[in-house]
């Protein structure tokens, strides 16, 4: 990948704060070409497939938006996010690991997981230079081979025309075995637990489940009674499960 090498760039202040440290090919602006050698190319998706899932797992983002302003987070263990309003105004009390101002609102009544600017990803304000759509595209598609993301259906169109998808920094059989861990540990098997229990519960904190997206969460829940360790039953509303 001789002619995507990076070169030093000069610092400026103009992109929005991160605590992420991007990868040298980042400020280079070839990285936001599609490369027309396929075997180069073939580098450059791995190189964004790898730095999209570094990304995201440092700031715990679930789902993306394909339009490369934001993702839909979840905080950190033992950390609580601030309240923000439809205004846009927050506490400023800020323990999480994402900085106010990329904290854009809040996704769900209730709910610990929040929407975070992520323009800075796909678009390097320093260079000028931004990845395009279908390129993005690209790379959830490259990303979704390793099973690692995956596109989030609407209901309205087809999953692959949406604008959000799945990234997969953990995988739902890796919180599947997250949770069973937790279950083993704290001797819940034959135990009944409502899935609100186990996402916003006290019982949970300070796990790296707790506060994950239900959607997500019922995923991971899904392969444990493919594997016989689990059954789902109830409403929508009022869903539990039950561990073996």
């Amino acid at each position: 990948m001789s002619d995507l090498q990076p070169q030093p760039q000069p610092s400026s202040s103009s992109s929005p704060p991160s605590s992420f440290t991007f990868p040298p090919e980042y400020h280079f602006p070839p990285f936001f070409t599609r490369q027309r050698n396929l075997t180069t190319h073939h580098a450059q998706l791995v190189k964004w497939s790898n730095l999209v899932l570094s990304y995201c797992r440092h700031h715990r983002i679930l789902k993306l938006s394909m339009s490369g302003t934001s993702g839909f987070a979840m905080p950190s263990p033992n950390l609580t996010l601030p309240v923000v309003s439809s205004g846009g105004n927050s506490s400023s009390n800020n323990p999480g690991p994402y900085p106010p101002s990329l904290i854009l609102g809040e996704v769900t009544a209730g709910s610990s997981v929040v929407e975070v600017d992520t323009s800075e990803l796909f678009h390097n304000r320093k260079l000028n230079r931004r990845l395009a759509l279908a390129d993005i595209r690209s790379v959830i598609d490259f990303l979704r081979k390793d099973g690692r993301a995956e596109y989030v259906s609407t209901g309205k169109k087809e999953p692959s025309e949406g604008d959000l998808a799945w990234i997969y920094w953990r995988t739902p059989e890796e919180w599947a075995g997250l949770v069973e861990a937790w279950v083993d540990a704290t001797g819940q098997r034959g135990s009944v637990l409502t899935v609100y229990e186990l996402i916003e519960g006290d019982g949970t904190l300070g796990t790296e489940f707790h506060g994950l997206d239900q959607e997500l969460l019922l995923k991971a829940l899904n392969v444990l009674v493919k594997r016989g360790k689990a059954q789902i039953f109830g409403q929508e509303d009022s869903r539990g499960v039950k561990f073996f």
